[in-house]
């Protein structure tokens, strides 16, 4: 069995580290997000640079590779398998093989896992992103209280294995350390709201250059 949980969590580390931002902006656009806006290669900042339909593609993407990692870690080895290929694929989409360990910081893979979990976790923190980001205009913020509050929902709503718990606040705790510069900014009150660009306006000027 416990070639099985090494397997789930190999299998969801190397589906994690492809890497839809850099897919879809280097390999169709032909431009590489990693040197845009702020430089990550996650969704949001593929929807700051690029528009919202790029930006909901590489989400999507995000979204299927987690569902088929965790569906295959189950299929491997039950709840357990299932946690460590969330677990991988978490670690793969931050630091990715594939592109020299720089990834996205896992905001969109999180809510993959949240609505595999537990379909009321993920509506709760959907419904806690939306009154973030609308409020405040500022996704990173969104983001962080989202971490910060999926391990929390998690508990509260009981029923819970251990190990499934622990990834909430491995994944929360991760999130966060992620969105330390985001947050430096934040406090600064430097961090800029967000607004989606066309394809042809791709400037890093909101965040005076890459970070």
């Amino acid at each position: 069995m416990i070639i099985r949980y090494l397997i789930s969590a190999v299998l969801g580390y190397l589906l994690g580290s492809i890497s839809f931002a850099i897919l879809i902006t280097k390999g169709f656009l032909k431009k590489d997000v990693r040197t845009m806006g702020s430089g990550n290669a996650g969704a949001t900042n593929v929807a700051r640079v690029f528009g919202f339909g790029i930006g909901a593609a590489t989400f999507v993407g995000d979204v299927l590779k987690t569902v088929v990692s965790m569906k295959i870690g189950e299929y491997l080895g039950g709840e357990t398998g299932m946690v460590l290929a969330a677990a991988g694929c978490f670690i793969g989409h931050s630091w990715p093989i594939y592109y020299h360990f720089k990834g996205g910081k896992g905001v969109s893979v999180g809510a993959a896992i949240g609505f595999m979990l537990d379909v009321r976790l993920f509506i709760a923190l959907v419904i806690i992103f939306f009154i973030v980001a609308l409020s405040t205009k500022i996704v990173s913020l969104a983001s962080i209280t989202v971490a910060a509050a999926f391990p929390v929902i998690l508990l509260l709503l009981g029923g819970k294995s251990l190990e499934v718990i622990v990834l909430g606040f491995f994944l929360g705790a991760t999130v966060i350390y992620l969105h330390r510069s985001n947050i430096k900014r934040l406090l600064k009150g430097e961090e800029p709201k967000f607004k989606a660009k066309s394809a042809r306006n791709t400037s890093n000027k909101d965040y005076g250059g890459k970070r």
